[in-house]
């Protein structure tokens, strides 16, 4: 039907039958007189309305300084309390106490479950949220402190000598006062690049929670906050261009319009991005008021319409309301999985694993630490394979570059492989041509503030410098016709600022946060440590998790199997389905682990897990999904069954466990039912 709306000469033609004076007086005077009668209303409530935890600025004020003092001694040191008190004032004086609260609480509830969990973005920049328990990363300047006696030191000529390193870099060193072995901290971030530069910039906390934990995180912020008042975020995905074309070509092509494609672009413009569908945020949890109700900030729904599921989303997006209603990001990740497995497996705590192991940070820039050469690993220069963060062939190719040799090399490299314009055509360039060292490139955007800073430039131009380039907008701060408003880049070199690192801020569209990057390497590194001193447990967690694929009958042959396998899909190169790719990238962690002297055995229907691997005879055990087409149902079925009493037989198995006699023929063809015999008479007659 032609409903649009109509320009108003279009409204007058409608209008034609009546006299001109009166069609002008309803499409034009009457319509502008009801307008001038309505007052200013907003649809959706006008302010923000952050919820409320009882005590929360008294709980967050107390649970740092006592955590201060458990550190170091009561007094701190001038330093450390300095540091926290202007984060605390910023912090409670602007009302965002609830937010440490709640991400605290949401923290504490998971390390209890007995899971780590990751921070995200520039949280790990504010002190408050390291005192409270939010995040590991200390964004304080690199330090030695004893939990000994609580003495500690932030000046001294090993913390001088560090030149941009952290904590970690540190050597090691004995308490002057106890004689305990001092622990090392510190990667200095300043508190401007997650609060702002006054302090009073909205604190966005995002949290990586295992994958397996997610959903208790979510259905905890249900005990915080009371039944009702919390929801999934929302989405609206709209029509794509490429879609919105395709539409208008098919309505030219059933009506034979011929135009040019300009023209069919100009309509397809018309409804990109127009709402398609609904849908819900992966990890966003938006938190109504106890006082109020959801609906003076949005409609509900139940995902898909599906009212059974229980869950509610947010109808609007929560883009358009997340100024009003406060969102939690309570994200989904494997490495917090995976580390809680290597603990199961081996019985270490990841916590107490030292982020300046020699042998660890050997697998970075050689092959050394896995006791393998650069032909046996496909050329590789360095052994991080299946490492995250540094398991990809161009962070591996970054690290055959830069050969770090220290943590903080890996943050810096951390940095580069997730910032844009960075590395390519310029830090790799800068550090190849000696220009620059590995320690000064540009990798994070608090790299930016701490080098001008340093250099003696104003710390507020210095952070406004910052934000410009990890934007992507260059050095100067520039009005809507694009011309400069500051003179920053004439203020860099008067304070002797390099040519070199004013050319690479012009480069650089995106930059990384060192505390994000910090965070990463830190559940990276004690992932690695694992890869080198508990390999079995290392890789049984890396093809339960990471492995997108596996293929049971090429991964238990010999190591010749596997590579012919692997130069197949190799010399196949970009005609290679994705599935042939997650093998390839499987049959490369595999033949890394058979050289070290390990293997895989066959699937055992006694034995075998549900949906994990497991280490049974210093070899590992494929789970019943690896079996291809056994679903995770009848995966959880055989183990579940198994329990109760053993298989009699192939019958047996499959009458309990609801198997198809598809699966039942690959399981016989492969080799994993042991001696079960096909069915009870076969077992009882010995036929």
């Amino acid at each position: 039907p032609p409903l649009y709306l109509r320009t108003t000469d279009e409204m007058l033609n409608e209008f034609s039958y009546l006299d001109s004076d009166l069609a002008e007086e309803i499409v034009i005077t009457n319509p502008a007189k009801i307008s001038d009668m309505i007052e200013d209303i907003s649809p959706i409530h006008p302010d923000k309305c952050p919820p409320v935890l009882d005590n929360s600025e008294e709980e967050l004020r107390n649970s740092c300084h006592a955590r201060a003092k458990e550190i170091y001694g009561d007094p701190v040191p001038k330093v450390v309390h300095d540091r926290l008190e202007k984060e605390l004032d910023s912090i409670i004086g602007n009302g965002y106490a609830v937010m440490y609260i709640m991400a605290r609480r949401l923290v504490l509830k998971s390390n209890e479950d007995g899971y780590l969990v990751g921070s995200r973005g520039s949280v790990g920049s504010s002190f408050a949220a390291t005192m409270s328990g939010i995040t590991e990363v200390n964004p304080l300047k690199p330090h030695y402190y004893c939990l000994n006696c609580q003495y500690s030191e932030f000046d001294s000529e090993e913390i001088r000598s560090l030149n941009g390193g952290v904590g970690w870099d540190l050597p090691d060193k004995k308490c002057p006062r106890c004689g305990a072995p001092l622990h090392k901290d510190g990667i200095d971030t300043p508190f401007e690049t997650f609060l702002g530069f006054n302090g009073d910039k909205e604190p966005d906390i995002d949290l990586n929670f295992s994958g397996e934990y997610q959903a208790n995180a979510h259905a905890y912020t249900e005990v915080m906050f009371g039944k009702g008042h919390t929801f999934r975020a929302g989405t609206i995905t709209g029509v794509a261009d490429k879609t919105a074309f395709g539409y208008v070509k098919k309505y030219a092509e059933v009506r034979d319009i011929q135009a040019r494609s300009g023209f069919f672009e100009h309509l397809a413009k018309g409804f990109t991005n127009v709402k398609n569908t609904t849908g819900q945020h992966p990890g966003g949890i938006m938190v109504c008021p106890r006082d109020m109700d959801v609906h003076h900030f949005t409609p509900i729904q139940h995902p898909a319409n599906k009212k059974e599921s229980g869950v509610l989303t947010t109808h609007f997006d929560y883009h358009s309301i997340e100024g009003r209603m406060t969102k939690l990001d309570i994200l989904g990740h494997d490495d917090p999985t995976i580390i809680r497995m290597l603990e199961d497996l081996t019985g270490i705590d990841a916590k107490t694993i030292p982020f300046d192991d020699p042998k660890t940070l050997s697998l970075f820039s050689s092959t050394e630490g896995i006791g393998l050469t650069p032909e046996q690993l496909q050329g590789d220069q360095v052994a991080s394979l299946a490492v995250p963060e540094c398991g990809t062939k161009f962070v591996r190719g970054m690290l055959e570059d830069s050969r770090p040799q220290t943590f903080s090399d890996l943050v810096r490299i951390s940095g580069f492989s997730h910032g844009t314009n960075v590395w390519l055509d310029n830090a790799q360039d800068l550090i190849k041509n000696g220009t620059c060292k590995l320690n000064e490139a540009i990798s994070t955007r608090d790299d930016v503030m701490n080098f001008l800073i340093h250099r003696g430039m104003d710390r507020k131009h210095s952070f406004f410098v910052m934000e410009n380039v990890r934007k992507g907008k260059g050095i100067e701060k520039r009005n809507k016709q694009g011309q400069a408003t500051t003179e920053f880049e004439a203020e860099m070199r008067e304070n002797n600022i390099p040519e070199w690192f004013i050319e690479s801020c012009k480069k650089i569209s995106y930059l990384f946060p060192r505390a994000h990057a910090v965070a990463y390497v830190m559940m990276a590194f004690r992932i690695a440590w694992f890869k080198v001193y508990h390999p079995l447990a290392f890789y049984a967690a890396y093809f339960s998790i990471r492995a997108k694929a596996f293929d049971l009958r090429i991964m238990t042959g010999d190591l010749k199997t596997q590579m012919t396998e692997f130069n197949r899909i190799k010399a196949l190169d970009r005609a290679a389905s994705p599935k042939d790719k997650d093998l390839m990238s499987a049959l490369e962690v595999s033949m890394e682990m058979y050289q070290r002297g390990y293997r895989f055995i066959n699937v055992d229907i006694q034995h075998s897990e549900a949906r994990r691997f497991s280490i049974k005879d210093g070899a590992l055990l494929p789970p019943f999904l690896a079996i291809e087409s056994l679903g995770e149902t009848v995966a959880d079925a055989i183990v579940a069954e198994r329990e109760e009493r053993p298989f009699t037989s192939l019958k047996d198995l499959q009458r309990r466990c609801k198997v198809s006699n598809t699966i039942i023929d690959l399981m016989k063809e492969l080799k994993c039912c042991g001696e079960l015999p096909e069915d009870e008479q076969m077992s009882l007659f010995g036929a």
